[in-house]
């Protein structure tokens, strides 16, 4: 589904509240079902669509696929989105915004060689095709790039990226994460205001910590311009109309 009007801009979008309690991207609707959480999404999509699959068929490689998405899903992501916080909303001062790049930047370096390590000489995370592996960790490795932190010049991940890259879907969608950048761009002072809340879950409130930024924890709490999960919205939740299968 498309970004719903406002979100994002710290504009309270009531109609998606109802989709996703966690009040944040994605969510899906289909038929009778309202999911949110991507690896649910993704899993869901798998079995209503299961032909071409995008999984591996072995338990072991299934596993392996499971294992890739978690890593990425979680670590990775947190540091992207604490690199996000240093770029577009300014968090602490230039020495700590150096600070945190820096930490980002080996973090990433971490990243890069466990996928490079479990790339191999296959083509593909998945294997000898395009799949769940590849889906689940290219949006972190081209989002990475973005802040700066690029595969190493001739290394098997940037040979791997340059084929995801060459995919129209791959493609398609990294431009469309790319248009949203000059938005992101123009809301710092939106940050500095409290309008706009960035959501402090889970790894991202540990990577800020691990790496230094406890005082822009402290001081997002002072200003109100962090926010966590709110489980009052678990409450009024829009579940889905049908019962089951």
């Amino acid at each position: 589904m498309p970004t719903p009007e406002g979100l994002g801009s710290g504009v309270e979008n009531q109609a998606f509240a109802q989709l996703n309690p966690r009040f944040e991207i994605p969510a899906l609707v289909h038929n009778d079902a309202t999911i949110f959480d991507s690896t649910i999404i993704l899993e869901y999509l798998e079995e209503c669509f299961p032909s071409p699959p995008m999984m591996p068929t072995g338990p072991t490689a299934r596993a392996r696929m499971r294992m890739i998405e978690e890593v990425c899903d979680t670590h990775y992501e947190a540091i992207n989105w604490g690199l996000g916080e240093i770029r577009f909303f300014a968090r602490g001062d230039d020495a700590l915004r150096q600070k945190l790049y820096a930490a980002a930047v080996e973090q990433v370096g971490h990243m890069h060689a466990w996928l490079e390590t479990l790339l191999g000489d296959k083509p593909w995370l998945s294997g000898a095709s395009f799949g769940w592996g590849d889906l689940c960790a290219l949006p972190y490795v081209t989002m990475s790039r973005m802040f700066g932190i690029p595969p190493a010049a001739g290394s098997r991940l940037e040979a791997w990226l340059e084929r995801g890259m060459n995919r129209p879907s791959v493609a398609q969608t990294v431009a469309e994460a790319l248009a949203v950048i000059p938005v992101m761009e123009t809301r710092a002072q939106s940050v500095q205001s409290g309008s706009f809340k960035r959501h402090y879950r889970d790894h991202r409130l540990e990577w800020m910590i691990r790496s230094g930024g406890l005082q822009v924890v402290l001081d997002g709490l002072v200003n109100e311009n962090i926010r966590f999960t709110d489980l009052a919205r678990f409450a009024t939740w829009k579940r889905d109309s049908s019962s089951g299968d």
